[in-house]
């Protein structure tokens, strides 16, 4: 079994019990949402809340839970689409979602009608709402182009956890176990995670924190319980990790009795993989951060610093490979793959 799939067989103990009994549907669904408010929240994060009824069975622990937009046909479509056109992939079908084949429907479609799709954190949960912060760029993509135009009232599918499955922990990758010692890690792609992450420590944790971001103004507000030593790096034009890696090196140096616990008695091997080819993606813990005192670090954002970080951590510094996991959550100049 490759690592990879290792972390995702690791049943997450990080979350919020339930006294609703769980059955066996797919633990993701497409939900039918529609924009109710966007409200930008400092130049480079824009907030955009989707309501829908069917939100009532969106369950998620939040954390760094994982969603996927289904984005609507813009009107210069090669598939000759009206504008916020989404293709029917079965998400408002109650036979594809029971069956969970939403997914391979949407690969069967052609190309000209399929929609693209971009993967966001959860921010917030209210009942028939959830919150996403999305983070804006220049580079006229799908994602940003939708987010240009949207307005309250545009239709679209939302593709999240469904609280009445047994695997609605699918799409977490935070999994601590019993660490009380954390290394949080990430570019603004991955502040929104970590934010979250952040409001559901408890006393008992003590997390360090880096966050690089495009500009001093977004800096964003923490809300913890935690013990938080969180270090913020604006680029003010800089290029993406060359304030982040720098950082987190430094640290590594200046602190090692917070991870002494994680370092391996062995030498490690790390797979190597391509950024430009291969999701550079682990996700470890619960299973392994079992002991009090116990180090974890979760680290996420483009795929290139946090391989070279990575490999800081686990080759150069020697933590085992289980107390760390890391999220290539997009890369230098390539589209997310569908």
């Amino acid at each position: 079994m490759r690592s990879s799939e290792l972390g995702k067989a690791c049943h997450t103990l990080f979350v919020l019990t339930s006294t609703v009994a769980k059955d066996t549907r797919p633990g993701y669904r497409p939900y039918a949402v529609r924009v109710a408010r966007i409200r930008r929240i400092t130049p480079s994060f824009v907030r955009v809340t989707f309501a829908g009824d069917e939100l009532d069975s969106f369950g998620t622990d939040r954390l760094d839970q994982r969603v996927k937009i289904v984005l609507p046909h813009p009107g210069d479509n090669p598939g000759g689409h009206p504008a916020g056109h989404v293709a029917d992939f079965g998400w408002n079908d109650p036979a594809t979602i029971a069956a969970g084949d939403w997914y391979k429907r949407w690969r069967e479609l052609p190309d000209a009608d399929r929609n693209p799709f971009r993967t966001y954190t959860v921010r917030a949960v209210r009942p028939g709402e959830v919150d996403v912060d999305m983070v804006t760029h220049p580079d006229g993509g799908p994602a940003s182009r939708w987010l240009e135009q949207a307005v309250p009232g545009d239709a679209l599918v939302l593709v999240g956890p469904d609280a009445r499955s047994r695997d609605s922990g699918i799409g977490i990758d935070f999994h601590p176990g019993t660490a009380e010692k954390i290394l949080l890690v990430g570019d603004e792609t991955a502040a929104p995670a970590i934010c979250s992450i952040l409001e559901h420590l408890g006393p008992e944790r003590e997390a360090h924190v880096f966050l690089e971001v495009p500009a001093s103004e977004d800096v964003l507000p923490i809300v913890t319980a935690a013990r938080t030593q969180v270090t913020w790096l604006p680029r003010n034009g800089a290029g993406h990790g060359t304030l982040l890696e720098p950082a987190v090196t430094a640290w590594v140096s200046a602190h090692p009795h917070v991870y002494l616990a994680a370092l391996s008695t062995s030498e490690q091997r790390l797979e190597e993989v391509d950024v430009d080819r291969d999701l550079l993606w682990d996700s470890f813990g619960d299973l392994y951060c079992v002991r009090g005192g116990e180090f974890y670090a979760w680290l996420a954002g483009e795929a290139g610093v946090i391989k070279r970080l990575r490999r800081l951590l686990v080759t150069t510094t020697g933590i085992t490979r289980t107390r760390v996991s890391f999220m290539g959550y997009w890369r230098l100049g390539r589209a997310e793959a569908q």
